[in-house]
């Protein structure tokens, strides 16, 4: 049982980074707003999780200007898809008991 706890990824533990992989994963690009609105937090909170995930490569950002306005979004990297997988895998089999 403590290899399959052993593989519970931390960096997923918290709802708002599971919500924001779990979105990225099924979406190519999500905007900031988007993300902010669907995991109802504050912009600090959102901007705090993303930060964290970025840090790890498990985020990739595009910064650009729609005419003056900064838009701001994220997509997941291959480094993120696979810690994610990981991170799944591991609460299938802690579910299952395996």
């Amino acid at each position: 049982m403590k290899k399959i706890i052993e593989n519970i990824n931390k960096s997923f533990e918290n709802r708002i980074r599971l919500g924001i992989m779990s979105i990225l994963m099924v979406n190519d690009w999500v905007e900031f707003n988007t993300l902010k609105e669907t995991l109802e937090v504050s912009d600090g909170n959102l901007a705090s999780h993303i930060s964290a995930l970025e840090k790890l490569k498990y985020l990739e950002v595009r910064k650009a200007f729609i005419g003056k306005k900064p838009n701001t979004s994220y997509r997941v990297t291959r480094e993120g898809k696979k810690a994610f997988g990981e991170h799944l895998d591991a609460l299938e089999s802690l579910i299952k008991g395996k």
